[in-house]
């Protein structure tokens, strides 16, 4: 219905504080409601993009990504973060210009872009499945209950839920333990348990080994050796001072003997 309706033809969006881009002004606020409404950027598009790369393999029909989004490109910078945007009838997929993606919310419920969700939780599921060596196997069903239930957290707190993170919470979906978190978790706990980290030990070894810090020692050594001789010639000289004083007692004694033979 909003791709029929010749009312949209731009839009005025502006950088919000969480870095992402939400709708101002529309052409056609008829059938469109601002209040909330967010658009994907183009660097939002090129990641979007890259993440369905692993789904064409099990059935991604590109088709219902592009209904799914209307294309805008950026016309005019009108300062202070905001900026103009025109509609052009270009394919998201095949186009080299970067342009923003404005997803098709008029029917949430029936929708193109309710559809799109739809499609790529369905791929997602499918995907995992088959991957991943579960238990048992999941449900399309226990997948959207896990993310609605995130956006509802999301939603009593006061957050605004933006339509790149809801599309982000389903293709980069995967099930508690499987995750990259718990890999890194379960790989660095072996390492707070060993209290010190490896690299001491490798600069350690290095010490041990290192050239510089032989040469020192060998310098120890040569010192004690030194000392050593030291303390051996100090004792050869006290000895020869106690021959000495040997000498002079017998002959300090000879005369005083032969005195009392008078």
């Amino acid at each position: 219905m909003a791709k029929g309706s010749p009312q949209l033809e731009w839009c005025i969006v502006r950088l919000g504080e969480d870095h992402n881009w939400w709708v101002d002004e529309i052409s056609d606020p008829v059938h469109w409601d601002v209040d909330g409404l967010s658009i994907i950027d183009p660097r939002q598009v090129d990641h979007i993009i890259e993440l369905i790369e692993p789904l064409r393999e099990y059935g991604f029909d590109q088709d219902l990504f592009e209904r799914a989004f209307i294309p805008f490109r950026i016309i005019k910078d009108l300062g202070k973060g905001k900026v103009r945007l025109s509609r052009i009838k270009q394919p998201l997929l095949e186009s080299e210009e970067k342009l923003f993606a404005l997803p098709d919310v008029i029917d949430e419920e029936n929708g193109p872009y309710a559809d799109f969700l739809d499609h790529i939780t369905r791929l997602r599921v499918k995907m995992l499945n088959e991957v991943l060596d579960l238990e048992e196997k999941l449900t399309v069903d226990e997948v959207e209950d896990q993310i609605r239930e995130a956006q509802n957290n999301d939603f009593i707190e006061g957050k605004a839920v933006h339509l790149f993170t809801e599309i982000t919470a389903i293709l980069d979906y995967t099930p508690e333990g499987h995750g990259d978190d718990d890999e890194e978790g379960e790989k660095a706990a072996p390492a707070e348990e060993d209290g010190l980290p490896d690299v001491e030990e490798e600069e350690d070894e290095k010490m041990k080994n290192d050239a510089s810090l032989k040469w020192d020692e060998d310098d120890e050594d040569g010192d004690d050796e030194d000392k050593e001789k030291k303390d051996g010639d100090k004792d050869e000289d006290d000895e020869d001072e106690d021959e000495d004083g040997d000498d002079a007692e017998e002959e300090d004694e000879k005369p005083r003997s032969s005195k009392r033979g008078r």
